[in-house]
């Protein structure tokens, strides 16, 4: 099998296709050739060591992939050779074939494409468990959302709304204000890319607050960071949360006194711990999230593709803060 090895640290053009010999399923694991891969922004970061994972190396980057079970490893009951599941893996989706634990194994709709299917869970669960559990998301609040047209910004519109919140999506391009109107943001706000001066800084925030309205915000999904994190902080509402969720702009310093002044929370969201922690919880929420799927309130978007040759190029795409929606690399295999 081919796999795109990170040998040694370093950007996407490091990365090397590679011959490998196919793995072999142990107990409670399945073998998966893998259909598509969906990119997200800790592949940029773990192939660079900048991720809280580090993973030995070689490895292949990529931790969500839809695929078909090839071979069933030893107590394994449920599944069969020819399913269709996706699996969240870390990393390792870069590869023609991988191996996944039979119990985080989900199965994949039939009618439901392998890079939709691919393009799923991370952003959407990551998002439902933001908004539900860490925000508290209330019918009628408004939620402004940073990024709003990337894999997770999207996803917070959707859910946003399905929630009943008025969203606002805060965009760095007209084409990106278009993707979250269509998502179903109800306004959508263009602002200037960073980093930004202190009048720069000034005016940003300024126009985060008039996007919100004079109440401010009562949830910020901010999966940016960056000079954008405090400006929309000053944006807030009254005991307004701020949901930490990323930091491809950098990772921020906030003046904690804003925090007193809105009497305000700011609150991670680390959704890989929460599913650990939690299974149960977090499967009600991926129950929730394939509802709402056949329900048509959230679909994926996937904007390229790639072939696995080129994965790295997806990778650098990501790194620049291009996507609109979702970017998968696909196996022709």
């Amino acid at each position: 099998m081919k796999a795109l090895l990170s040998n040694a640290p370093g950007g996407p053009e490091t990365l090397a296709l590679t011959e490998l010999p196919d793995p072999v399923p142990g107990p409670g694991q399945l073998l998966v050739r893998v259909k598509a891969c969906a990119i997200n922004y800790p592949d940029v970061l773990i192939i660079e060591d900048k991720y809280q994972f580090r993973p030995e190396r070689p490895f292949a980057p990529g931790g969500e992939i839809a695929g078909v079970v090839e071979a069933v490893g030893e107590g394994v009951t449920g599944w069969a050779e020819g399913a269709r599941l996706i699996a969240m893996l870390g990393h390792g989706g870069l590869s023609e074939k991988v191996l996944v634990s039979a119990a985080m194994a989900i199965p994949l709709p039939e009618g439901r494409s392998f890079e939709e299917g691919s393009a799923l869970i991370l952003t959407y669960a990551t998002t439902i468990h933001a908004l539900a559990d860490r925000a508290r998301l209330k019918e009628g609040e408004t939620l402004l959302v940073l990024g709003a047209a990337g894999g997770v910004g999207l996803a917070a519109v959707e859910l946003g709304k399905a929630m009943g919140a008025r969203v606002v999506a805060a965009v760095s391009s007209g084409e990106k204000a278009e993707a979250a109107r269509a998502a179903g943001a109800d306004s959508a706000v263009v602002y200037p890319r960073g980093p930004f001066d202190r009048e720069g800084a000034k005016a940003l925030a300024g126009l985060f607050k008039e996007a919100v309205g004079s109440a401010g915000a009562d949830v910020v999904y901010d999966p940016v960071g960056g000079d954008y994190t405090e400006a929309a902080l000053r944006a807030i509402a009254w005991e307004g949360r701020l949901l930490v969720i990323g930091f491809p702009a950098g990772i921020p310093k906030l003046p904690l006194n804003l925090t007193l002044l809105k009497s305000c929370d700011v609150r991670g969201v680390f959704w890989g711990a929460f599913a650990a922690r939690d299974p149960k919880a977090n499967a009600a929420h991926i129950a929730t999230l394939f509802r709402l799927w056949d329900e048509g309130r959230i679909a994926p978007r996937v904007s390229r593709t790639w072939p696995l040759a080129e994965g790295g190029d997806a990778i650098a795409y990501m790194a620049a803060r291009q996507a609109v929606g979702k970017l998968v690399v696909t196996m022709d295999a």
